[in-house]
């Protein structure tokens, strides 16, 4: 269980997992510390960095699309728990609490720049994990149907992912599958319409990074990944009735 808790700090503040101990602006400013590429998606710059808790994966989160050709990682000030970091971990911490294999939140932050903010987020690495985006040539139907069950879980429990793609989807030394980047993701009816959407945003980030070009990827991963999906979801729409 995630015991949250928040202080201040001289421009803002830091909330954070308590079990871990009171966490400092240094973890989040790893001067001196080995700081190497996470293989993450989403728009934020990601390090793994080793931390008092141990090793984390360490996110700055930034603008996409034309605004960030503006401002790269300034976002209006609208109120701490609004922040992106402070929602992201509290909805990671709501994931936790109901199983479902997502990095634990570790510590978000964010700083005032006068009626802007800039935002981080601590989350626990997970360990020997890559991304389905480098997988694709090793795509296979179990692979396909771990994947499928996990996103039904997920669909099945209200939990809407903003970008659901490729480089979000990690599977682990274990073959366990998880799902990060839950930045603006938040908890909602499980609707078909939104459902849907997602599955499609995961199918194009796929195809956009050439698994069409793969001779039977259709077949061999998502045909088995959508048929897990339908199966899993149902079977635990039937459970929570």
């Amino acid at each position: 269980m995630i015991d949250a808790q928040v202080q201040t700090t001289r421009n803002g503040a830091i909330l954070y997992d308590a079990r871990h101990g009171i966490v400092t602006p240094q973890w989040f400013d790893p001067e001196g510390r080995a700081m190497r590429p996470a293989p993450a998606g989403g728009r934020g710059a990601v390090s793994f960095v080793d931390t008092p808790a141990g090793t984390c994966a360490l996110r700055h989160y930034r603008r996409g699309g034309l605004v960030a050709r503006l401002v790269r990682s300034r976002y209006v000030w609208v109120g701490a728990e609004r922040t992106r970091a402070f929602r992201e971990f509290r909805l990671l911490a709501r994931l936790v609490e109901l199983d479902l294999p997502v990095p634990a939140p570790v510590a978000a932050r964010y700083e005032r720049h006068g009626f802007s903010y800039s935002a981080d987020l601590l989350t626990r690495r997970i360990e020997g994990a890559r991304t389905l985006a480098q997988m694709l040539d090793a795509a296979t139907s179990d692979l396909g149907e771990r994947i499928g069950e996990t996103i039904a879980r997920f669909h099945a429990a209200g939990v809407w992912h903003a970008d659901l793609n490729a480089h979000n989807v990690l599977v682990d030394d274990r073959n366990a599958v998880w799902l990060l980047d839950f930045d603006r993701g938040r908890m909602r009816p499980p609707r078909k319409s939104w459902r849907c959407a997602n599955l499609g945003r995961l199918d194009r980030s796929l195809r956009k990074l050439g698994a069409g070009d793969i001779a039977g990827f259709e077949t061999r991963f998502w045909c088995p990944l959508v048929a897990a999906y339908r199966s899993r979801f149902r079977t635990e729409r039937e459970a929570s009735q």
